[in-house]
């Protein structure tokens, strides 16, 4: 697979990595200028930005990247290791390592209005959508149109059936406290960026009685965000979605709204 192809593999599966390029390079350096290397999470690599030492350090700083989600540019002397660098070559090297990163994937569960709601703003933004539902009535693209998947299981399931990533943001449009109580627990022990969860604040109230009475700490309730959305006095289930989608994005972007 040449390193175009598996930039496009990456997009293809929603992925993630970061593209290291050399957008300068001056005297004597072990790759030219615009040689590429991809690097995975995993730390796996496709392509070279030159091998040995320079290259580990690229590689710690491409996996730093796409934590942080902000590109940056490596400047390297290959002149005296003593000094820290990292080769005698005797060039100096300017790497730029940019992120890769997948599109927000967005996950309804509960498919009634609110839901149905959600999946169509969520998809017009440019989310990938995925609906979840223990109805089947409920959960497929004739009753809740526009989604990329849908998954029919209780919600306790769902982090055993799909892959819940620090870009993944879970919306409960769910139908009842027990329905929260028995499913929460499971997406607590994930990564997800965000858990919102509908209802009134007595209806959270009783959630959260709950739940600690099965042992839940209130230091992993607080990850939960409920009532779900914005307080912009929303009624019809349209203007919920949009609460809920701006407070998503307020939290995308590190604002306070």
């Amino acid at each position: 697979m040449t390193l175009f192809e598996a930039l496009v593999e990456i997009e293809k599966k929603n992925g993630t990595g970061a593209l290291c390029t050399i957008v300068r390079s001056h005297g004597s350096t072990p790759r030219h200028v615009t040689s590429k290397m991809i690097v995975y999470p995993d730390g796996k690599i496709l392509g070279s930005v030159g091998g040995g030492e320079v290259e580990n350090r690229v590689i710690k700083v491409a996996l730093e990247v796409m934590h942080e989600r902000k590109p940056r540019l490596l400047e390297y002397n290959m002149t005296d290791p003593s000094r820290g660098d990292p080769g005698i070559c005797g060039g100096q090297l300017e790497i730029y390592v940019e992120p890769i990163m997948p599109k927000p994937v967005l996950v309804v569960i509960g498919a009634g209005h609110v839901g149905k709601a959600v999946v169509h703003l969520a998809k017009w933004l440019g989310y990938v959508v995925v609906v979840s539902d223990d109805r089947p009535e409920l959960c497929n693209p004739q009753s809740v149109p526009g989604a990329d998947d849908y998954l029919i299981i209780p919600l306790e399931e769902l982090s055993m059936k799909m892959d819940i990533t620090p870009w993944t943001y879970l919306v409960l449009t769910t139908r009842g406290v027990d329905i929260d109580v028995a499913g929460l627990p499971s997406l607590f022990q994930s990564p997800a960026a965000y858990i919102g969860v509908i209802g009134s604040k007595r209806r959270w109230i009783m959630t959260k009685k709950k739940l600690k009475e099965s042992g839940i700490t209130q230091e992993t309730l607080e990850q939960v965000h409920s009532p779900i959305g914005l307080d912009i006095h929303a009624e019809t289930p349209e203007e919920i979605a949009i609460s809920i989608m701006a407070e998503i994005i307020m939290l995308r972007n590190q604002q306070s709204g």
